[in-house]
C-alpha cells in the first residue's frame, strides 16, 4: 500500500469518529444513527451507559490513530529518518497493559450497576406473562385474569401474500402492527416474565431497553416502568422459524385510570366469547367469523386460497381433512401435528368452529363431496365434545 492510500485510509478512519460523536451528541429519539434513549429507567440508563462507552471508545480510537498518521508522516522513508534499533522496552510494557486495564475497571463499575438495576424485578405492582408460540404471541395479566393471543394484523398478512399485487408502502408501521396490542398502565411497576410454547423466541421493544428469551421449559424475567403514554412496537428477536419476520409487539401505554376501563371492557370481552361457546350459529355466521379467523392464523401457512406450500404445509382444496369426517378435521386443529400447531389453546370454540367450517366449504370442498357423508357446519358443542 502506497503512503498516499494508507494515509487516506487512516483519516478515513479519524473521520468516521468524527462522524459519529457529532452524530451521538445531536442524536434524538428513534434516530437511526445511535439508540434510542427510550420511556423507561431502564432504557435510560442503557443509554447513559452506551453514551459513556461510546465516548472512551472514540477518545481512544482518535488517540490511537492520531498518533499512528503523525507517526506515519514524520518518520517516513522519503524523509531519511533512520529508524531506531530498540525492541524492548518494560516501562512501554507495563504502561500499556496497566493503563487498559484501568480503563476496563471505569467500565465495568457503571455497566455492573446497570445490570444490577435491571435484575431487580421485585415491588412489581403487576405481572405479565409472554408465551411465544410460531407465530404470535399469547399474554396473560396474572392479577386481572385477562389472557389473549396477539398476532400479525389481518391487512399487513394480506399485503404480504406471495403475489398480492399490494403495496407495502401503502400500509402505516408495516409488519409492526397487531390485532390485539398489549395495554399497560404508565408509572407502574411491572414485571414480564417470558417463556414459550414450541421454539425459542425472544421479547424485544426497543423503547423498554432489554430484550428477553423466550425459551420452552423455562421463566425468564425482567421489568419495566412505563413513564410516557404512547405506542411502542418491537418484534421477536430470534429466528424462530419461517415466520419470524412476522410476529410483532405493540405495547399501548396509558394513564392508570385507561387501563382500568380497558381492562372491565377486556373482561366483558372474554364473557361473551366464553357465552357463544354454548350458541349455534347458521352457517353464514360461522363463514362470516371463519374467514377473519383463517386470514390471521391459518393463511401464511396453507396460503390465501387454500393451495398450502409444496413439500412443507398440505392444500386444504380438496384434501382428505377437509372433505372427510369432521372428527379428524377437529382434532387435527385442535392438537395439531408435524408442523402444524395445536390451536386448542390459541382459540375458543366458537373460533374453531368457524375457521373448521370455513375450511370444510371453502373452495368448492363441500360440493365436492355432497352426499358423501360430509359434514358442512362445525357448531362450538363439537368442539367442547372434542375436547
Amino acid at each position: 500500500m502506497s503512503f498516499n492510500k494508507l494515509k487516506q485510509t487512516v483519516l478515513g478512519l479519524i473521520a468516521v469518529s468524527l462522524l459519529l460523536v457529532s452524530g451521538v451528541v445531536s442524536a434524538g429519539y428513534g434516530d437511526t444513527l445511535n439508540l434510542i434513549e427510550g420511556v423507561t429507567p431502564t432504557s435510560q440508563k442503557v443509554y447513559e451507559l452506551h453514551m459513556i462507552i461510546l465516548y472512551i471508545v472514540t477518545i481512544i480510537g482518535i488517540a490511537v490513530f492520531g498518533v499512528m498518521c503523525w507517526s506515519i508522516y514524520h518518520h517516513r522513508k522519503s524523509r531519511g529518518v533512520t529508524p531506531a534499533t530498540f525492541h524492548h522496552s518494560t516501562a512501554a510494557e507495563i504502561t500499556w497493559t496497566i493503563i487498559p486495564i484501568l480503563i476496563l475497571v471505569a467500565m465495568a463499575i457503571p455497566a455492573t450497576k446497570t445490570l444490577i438495576f435491571m435484575e431487580k424485578t421485585g415491588d412489581a405492582e403487576m405481572t405479565l406473562k409472554v408465551t411465544g408460540y410460531q407465530w404470535k404471541w399469547k399474554y396473560d395479566y396474572m392479577e386481572e385474569g385477562i389472557s389473549f393471543f396477539s398476532a400479525l394484523h389481518p391487512d399487513h398478512n394480506e399485503v404480504r401474500k406471495q403475489g398480492s399485487g399490494l403495496d407495502p408502502n401503502s400500509v402505516d408501521n408495516y409488519l409492526l402492527d397487531v390485532d390485539n396490542p398489549i395495554v399497560l398502565p404508565i408509572n407502574t411497576k411491572i414485571r414480564i416474565v417470558t417463556t414459550a410454547a414450541d421454539v425459542i423466541h425472544a421479547w424485544w421493544v426497543p423503547a423498554l431497553g432489554w430484550k428477553r428469551d423466550a425459551i420452552p421449559g423455562f421463566i425468564n424475567d425482567n421489568w419495566t416502568y412505563i413513564e410516557e403514554p404512547g405506542v411502542y412496537r418491537g418484534q421477536c428477536a430470534e429466528l424462530c422459524g419461517r415466520d419470524h419476520g412476522f410476529m410483532p409487539i405493540v405495547i399501548n401505554a396509558v394513564s392508570k385510570e385507561e387501563y382500568v376501563a380497558w381492562v372491565e371492557e377486556k373482561k366483558a370481552e372474554q364473557e361473551a366469547a366464553a357465552a357463544s361457546a354454548s350458541k349455534t350459529f347458521t352457517k353464514d355466521e360461522l363463514m362470516s367469523k371463519g374467514e377473519q379467523i383463517y386470514g390471521t392464523q391459518c393463511v401464511a401457512c396453507h396460503q390465501g386460497e387454500g393451495q398450502g406450500i409444496e413439500g412443507m404445509f398440505p392444500a386444504l382444496v380438496n384434501s382428505a381433512i377437509t372433505t372427510g369426517p369432521a372428527a379428524d378435521h377437529i382434532d387435527i386443529v385442535l392438537n395439531g401435528k408435524n408442523l402444524m400447531p395445536a390451536f386448542k389453546e390459541q382459540l375458543n370454540d366458537a373460533d374453531l368452529a368457524a375457521v373448521i367450517t370455513f375450511e370444510r366449504n371453502k373452495w368448492g370442498n363441500y360440493e365436492s363431496t355432497t352426499g358423501n357423508g360430509h359434514t358442512d357446519v362445525v357448531q362450538p358443542a363439537d368442539i367442547k365434545a372434542a375436547r
